[in-house]
């Protein structure tokens, strides 16, 4: 399949998307209508519109002549080179392009496929830039049934709430109940931080954290450009102490390899958040792109840390 632009408005892009991927799933995927349906996360009905549309539309010939082709094309691929158990590649908008920005649609319509469903859902998530921005693209409305919940501390260290704490803004936008964690993101010692785990709202939150039903995460990257580092969060002492135990990338402020292994640091001892561990079942979603994310997105993936991801044409063209 091979894929050509379309002209179109900016406020059809998002109907189209949703044009493309039904016609995808049912013509190269193999798809049901049902099946189309549980994988957008809509009603049968409307994936039998959207499929019927990618017909009327003229999308659908010999090929699916629309931009999103290649990137749903590069989704099988990782899934099946990663066990993913969700993908959403992003149509790439130029190198000068925020990749947050790029990839912040698509990572939305991933989080409104989880509000979707029927039962009442606990949604752990992370913090970062790319999170921030898929907030930005979320649908406003009421989710009352749906619980949110912070996987990582939302203090500075000089006691300032972080920068790209996303869980206010998330809720803001759905009207859902939420929990922040109202510890530092890396406490002084393991004594303090020990010490606000202790506290009774603070394991409230952890245990809530801890049987989240789906998990969306930013992946950071443990070079000289690594989020903890140029937020202050550790020293440039420390982050070369990491890096020299093999730390390639973090998620919710855990640090691990280029095996997904999480590493037993001296910064370890003083994180409060909850670890994504490895191999769950349930949808654990990180979402990142970038040239120097790429290393750090593949750690998560072959540890299995993460077993979904919104990315970039460009990004899942190197992880593959």
């Amino acid at each position: 399949m091979s894929a050509a632009p379309i002209n179109r408005p900016d406020s059809d892009l998002k109907s189209d998307d949703a044009v493309a991927r039904a016609g995808w799933l049912y013509y190269a995927g193999g798809m049901t209508q049902d099946q189309i349906a549980a994988e957008m996360g809509i009603s049968r009905q409307r994936a039998q519109r959207l499929v019927s549309r990618a017909v009327a539309n003229g999308l659908i010939k010999v090929r699916l002549e629309h931009p999103l082709a290649a990137c749903l094309e590069l989704e099988a691929r990782l899934r099946d080179r990663y066990g993913l158990i969700e993908c959403r590649v992003a149509p790439m908008l130029g190198v000068s392009a925020d990749p947050a920005r790029v990839i912040a649609p698509a990572a939305a319509s991933l989080f409104e496929k989880v509000l979707a469903r029927a039962e009442p859902q606990v949604i752990g998530v992370g913090t970062g830039r790319a999170l921030r921005a898929m907030s930005d693209e979320l649908q406003e409305g009421t989710c009352d049934r749906h619980r949110l919940v912070s996987l990582i501390g939302n203090i500075s260290i000089d006691g300032s709430a972080t920068m790209f704490e996303v869980i206010l803004y998330i809720a803001s936008r759905l009207n859902a109940p939420h929990y922040p964690m109202p510890v530092p993101v890396i406490s002084s010692n393991r004594e303090e931080r020990d010490a606000f785990l202790a506290l009774k709202p603070v394991q409230a939150v952890h245990r809530l954290g801890r049987k989240a039903d789906a998990i969306f995460v930013g992946i950071g990257q443990m070079n000289n450009q690594a989020p903890l580092f140029l937020d202050g969060f550790v020293s440039e002492q420390e982050l070369s102490e990491v890096r020299s135990l093999g730390g390639i990338g973090e998620v919710a402020g855990h640090i691990y390899d280029a095996n997904g292994h999480y590493i037993d640091s001296e910064i370890h001892g003083r994180m409060a958040g909850i670890r994504v561990e490895p191999r769950l079942e349930r949808l654990a979603v990180g979402i990142a792109a970038g040239a120097s994310k790429i290393d750090a997105i593949r750690g998560a993936l072959n540890g299995r840390i993460i077993n979904g991801l919104v990315t970039d044409e460009a990004t899942a063209t190197a992880l593959l």
